[in-house]
């Protein structure tokens, strides 16, 4: 039987990548140095760089198990409406009797099984991952809509001990935080150090000689999915501590920010090549740009248009470089 080993990284592909990440931490810098120049009364401080890793934390969850899904050759669309629906899932009245505990439990639930069913479509349904997950999508929508009858959900105050991953620090930084720095090392280990991570890159490389090699793709295709709904439930549980709601509008156009962070960080959109350092990297300038233009009064309008010209820019630049 065929075997697949640790596929090597070669010389030339780290390169590009490590060209990659410095070129985006040099966007960071110039970023920080216009913020600096044009709002130094307010960008530099303590309390707005905190809020960018708050935005950063919800979205940046997610754009893990995006970077998975997207190296494995797949896209989901589903990601801020299963947020969403999870949200709204563990405020119901309901689950909120049972305690902050079982809340959590119900989000992380409610994410990964909607994540599994897109997975299944996908991988024994063959559909394409495009109109699964926008299925799955409208549906998740539309459920969050349903169960919530188009209110926001309040987290109740014996259940504050959500609110309090917002509102508690440690060494000044929101547990929050914390908790998207463990995620990013978690997803960090599985791709680069696990045979998981290594079947992620082959199935995403190319299917049939994954198949060949003895790897169940469509098994594996299930459980990449399923780990972009944890990743969902897990930043469901963080828009409740930030904003004490679970709302039907949780995640609007999470999709697009989690897609757009990764391609800029370098994960190719056919598959089989991306990293989370370059993913994260990506979700960070997105985040200081809105950030910029929140403080100096920009329309949102510019905002949407300089973010899809910096999508633009990336993918021909990826282009060019597999050229």
């Amino acid at each position: 039987m065929l075997t697949v080993d640790k596929p090597s990284v070669s010389r030339p592909s780290a390169l590009v990548s490590g060209r990659r990440h410095l070129g985006l931490v040099a966007a960071l810098v110039l970023l920080a140095v216009v913020g600096v120049a044009t709002k130094a009364d307010t960008f530099a401080t303590t309390s707005n760089i905190i809020g960018i890793l708050a935005l950063a934390s919800t979205i940046g969850v997610i754009t893990v198990g995006m970077t998975f899904v997207i190296i494995g050759g797949g896209i989901d669309l589903s990601v801020g409406s299963v947020m969403a629906l999870a949200s709204v899932w563990a405020t119901t009245v309901a689950t909120q009797e049972y305690g902050p505990w079982v809340m959590c439990l119900c989000a992380i639930l409610v994410g990964t099984i909607s994540g599994a069913v897109s997975g299944l479509l996908i991988a024994y349904g063959r559909m394409v991952p495009f109109i699964a997950t926008l299925a799955m999508m409208v549906a998740a929508s539309g459920l969050a809509q349903r169960l919530s009858d188009r209110r926001t959900q309040l987290v109740k105050p014996g259940n504050s001990a959500i609110v309090d991953l917002s509102s508690q620090r440690f060494l000044g930084l929101p547990l929050l935080v914390y908790i998207f720095a463990a995620v990013v090392a978690a997803g960090w280990i599985l791709l680069n150090r696990t045979t998981f991570g290594r079947r992620t890159f082959a199935v995403g490389g190319n299917p049939e000689a994954a198949r060949l090699a003895g790897i169940d793709v469509r098994r594996h295709t299930v459980m990449l999915y399923a780990l972009s709904g944890l990743c969902c439930g897990i930043a469901a549980i963080i828009i409740m501590a930030r904003t004490t709601t679970g709302s039907s509008t949780h995640g609007s156009l999470y999709e697009l920010d989690a897609i757009a962070a990764v391609i800029i960080g370098g994960t190719l959109l056919s598959g089989g090549k991306g990293t989370i350092v370059g993913s994260i990297l990506g979700l960070l300038v997105f985040t200081v740009i809105t950030n910029l233009f929140i403080l100096n009064g920009l329309d949102t309008s510019d905002q949407l248009i300089a973010k899809g010209l910096i999508i633009v820019a990336a993918v021909l630049l990826q282009q060019r470089s597999n050229r």
